[in-house]
């Protein structure tokens, strides 16, 4: 049993104490800047204007984001469009779900090598990627197993650090060497998430399974596979989970995580430190925990409102949400926006197609109709509400949650599952940058803060 005084030195770890709350109020008090000071200087806030623009820091040939044409010489908003390597992801979409194969494995191959393979380069591919899916002896034991965590995108960039322990080039950023790493990750991530989320369940008193990937199987029918307990899952089911893996990939060079893999690998550091920074950046609500975000928003709202189809008391919830007095109180109703797309974005229309079909066969017709409604009536109440440069649109976090939901996927893995897609982005971003930019990233910031002169500690 611990001492009193180790119980009090752990409370001192962890408690907000009056002496912390002071030296906060005067970190807090320190640390501001007038807004308009940004406006005065010419800042670019988070890197946009405020048009929602974002400055050119780099180009890039992986994928392209488009939500604007010109009209008479003017910009002007349009349908959202999401390229990679030059094709059109409704194109891609409909390519492999004609086909009747599993997208996931070719578009890496694109994401990665900048074509689409034929049938033997993707046969190649897909061994290549089966071979990889293994994880060092006594892996899950000694780090999976080990102190496992609540949240599963900690416990995921845990693992991710720890591999560096087991690579004997892990610091060679040869391209190579790199692209060996990064196919690596990309086969290992799936087993990775399952079995970490696996571990802090048994943990919790839970029955231990782990279940080895198949060889056959696509990256998608094994994470279902690994991840029930019989093992068992649909066709439909794995198809719609591989879609949401190929949306999920990559979205240009400038969203939060990706940036973070250029501006990291820009400073000369390793494949596994890139990786972790990245998924640091992705497990923020604004970024990839922002699914978590909507689901959570929906339970309360099925808490709160007593008649899903009653539009008023529905419009009234959504009014609470931006006027602070509803769930969590930010003013913000979660999976409605996004940084560049004004109209729509292709991915939640992708989705949408698919995600009422789920719905029907998984008895969730009632909750698809709630989302349809707010997906139709937030735009509205916003724009009545909010001084806007742009429109507002459902992004594809709106509908990925309530997907994961129905698949019987649990939340703590929403994020991962995003992750497990977008390293194949990342991974190509950052063999990207090594070819082309040798060079560290390093913008501006202006200094505010006037010089003092240094007074001694007994005149203060």
């Amino acid at each position: 049993m611990p001492s009193n005084n180790e119980t009090s030195r752990e409370q001192i770890l962890f408690d907000i104490s009056p002496e912390i709350q002071r030296l906060a109020e005067l970190c807090e008090k320190n640390n501001e800047i007038d807004k308009e000071l940004y406006t005065k200087y010419e800042v670019k806030r988070g890197l946009r204007d405020l048009n929602g623009k974002g400055v050119l820091a780099g180009l890039t040939n992986i994928s392209d984001v488009c939500a604007k044409k010109i009209v008479n010489g003017e910009e002007v908003p349009c349908e959202g469009n999401l390229y990679y390597r030059g094709y059109n992801i409704k194109d891609l979409v409909k390519g492999f779900l004609e086909a009747k194969h599993y997208g996931f494995e070719e578009t890496a191959y694109l994401l990665l090598f900048g074509e689409l393979p034929n049938t033997k380069e993707l046969e190649q591919f897909h061994e290549t990627l089966v071979e990889r899916r293994t994880l060092p002896p006594t892996f899950v034991r000694d780090v999976i197993m080990k102190a496992p965590s609540r949240d599963m995108m900690n416990s995921l960039s845990r693992s991710i650090l720890n591999l560096y322990s087991y690579d004997d080039k892990a610091d060679d950023t040869s391209i190579p060497n790199v692209l060996r790493q990064c196919l690596n990750l990309i086969s290992q991530f799936p087993m990775l998430m399952v079995y970490g989320y696996h571990a802090y369940n048994y943990r919790m008193g839970e029955d231990l399974y782990i279940y080895a990937p198949r060889p056959e199987l696509s990256t998608a029918e094994n994470i279902l596979l690994m991840l029930r307990e019989d093992r068992k899952y649909t066709k439909f089911e794995a198809r719609i989970l591989d879609m949401a893996l190929v949306l999920h990939m990559d979205h240009g060079g400038g969203n939060n995580s990706t940036f973070t893999t250029h501006v990291v690998t820009s400073s000369g550091t390793d494949t596994y430190s890139t990786m972790a920074a990245a998924m640091a950046s992705l497990k923020g609500p604004k970024h990839g925990g922002a699914n978590i975000k909507v689901t959570q928003m929906f339970a309360d709202m099925k808490e709160k409102v007593d008649d899903w189809e009653d539009d008023d008391k529905i419009r009234d919830y959504l009014e609470g949400l931006l006027e602070k007095r509803n769930f969590d109180k930010k003013g913000l109703i979660y999976g409605m926006g996004h940084a560049i797309y004004s109209v729509s974005d292709p991915r939640a229309d992708i989705f949408k197609k698919f995600v009422k079909r789920l719905a029907r066969e998984k008895g969730y017709e009632k909750e698809y109709a709630l989302y349809e409604k707010v997906e139709h009536m937030a735009p509205k109440i916003i724009a009545e509400k909010r001084k806007m440069y742009k429109g507002v649109n459902a992004n594809v976090d709106f509908y990925s949650g309530l997907v994961y939901h129905m698949l019987g996927i649990p939340e703590q893995l929403y994020t991962p599952i995003f992750a497990t897609a977008r390293i194949v982005g990342w991974s190509a971003h950052r063999l990207e940058e090594l070819k082309n930019v040798d060079k560290i990233i390093r913008p501006a910031y202006k200094p505010l803060a006037p010089y003092r002169d240094y007074v001694k500690l007994e005149d203060r």
